[in-house]
């Protein structure tokens, strides 16, 4: 089975539509299976004292302006679907309150995504899982508790996810990937399990990866994440990786059949069947 590839544009649009449409494009030609943006309600996700706080951006003075500079409605997210319809590529968003998940209801998507630190949020796992999409589930920053509740959730409600191993420091330290975990979820909650970051093994289904036009780009996300020339050599590995990894089966290559007769032709062919071909006496 392939591994599917979510390349995360999340916000590193910074609020540009041509920008979006360009992480798109690296996403279409790096040869990923989707590409993921991020949806808020500002004032669901952000208290008013931190949205009233000082913060130099872009877009103003202030966090509120910062956040809602980079925050599309429903013309941009209309172009995004467009272009992502041209570009042959699927695309999806994860909201971070109920009511951007009922807003991403208007473009019928194929995936659901739970953001890390929405995995507690139990409202709104069960608006999610009441749609019945595929979902994935990110589990950076949570507790065993927190999974099993998610996964409850998702269960309960017989809507198909996938749970993503992730750990939410940015960038992280290789010595905190915690790679096995992979393997722990997979045993534990018997289900596919994928990765949110840059490193490939141990089984995983899926894997994401932030992307960027520059990491020198305004964000707070630009710096951990891949710029184009990487992302293409990311998906390059990992397709060669599948490539190489094969079915498993232990039979003959047909492209090893003439070398076989070439290497074994003093033998005797004495007979051809389901297990094998037999060899025996030495050609007279």
């Amino acid at each position: 089975m392939s591994l599917f590839i979510i390349a995360e544009a999340g916000i590193n649009h910074n609020g540009d539509i041509g920008i979006a449409k360009q992480l798109i494009d690296v996403a279409a030609e790096a040869g990923a299976d989707a590409v993921k943006f991020q949806k808020r309600t500002i004032d669901r996700v952000y208290t008013k004292e931190f949205l009233d706080s000082a913060r130099d951006s872009p877009w103003g003075k202030t966090q509120r302006a910062q956040k809602e500079g980079l925050e599309f409605g429903e013309a941009q997210y209309r172009e995004i679907a467009r272009h992502a319809k041209e570009r042959k590529i699927k695309w999806f968003a994860s909201a971070w309150d109920v009511d951007s998940q009922k807003f991403l209801r208007k473009f019928d998507l194929e995936y659901n995504k739970i953001a890390s630190p929405m995995i507690v949020d139990q409202d709104l796992l069960g608006e999610v899982a009441s749609e019945g999409r595929h979902t994935f589930i990110s589990t950076g920053m949570s507790t065993e508790r927190d999974i099993d509740r998610a996964v409850d959730i998702f269960t309960k409600k017989k809507c198909s996810f996938e749970l993503m191993h992730c750990i939410s420091t940015y960038p992280m330290e290789d010595e905190d990937a915690n790679l096995r975990r992979i393997v722990t979820l997979r045993e534990r909650y018997k289900c596919k399990v994928g990765y949110s970051g840059h490193e490939v093994g141990l089984g995983a289904t899926s894997l994401e990866r932030h992307i960027t036009l520059s990491r020198a780009m305004y964000g707070s996300d630009q710096s951990a994440s891949v710029e184009p020339a990487g992302f293409r050599q990311l998906v390059g590995a990992v397709r060669k990786i599948e490539l190489a990894l094969g079915d498993g089966h232990i039979e003959m290559n047909p492209k090893e059949m003439p070398i076989a007769k070439k290497l074994r032709g003093h033998l005797q062919w004495e007979a051809s069947s389901t297990e094998g071909t037999v060899y025996g006496k030495k050609k007279s």
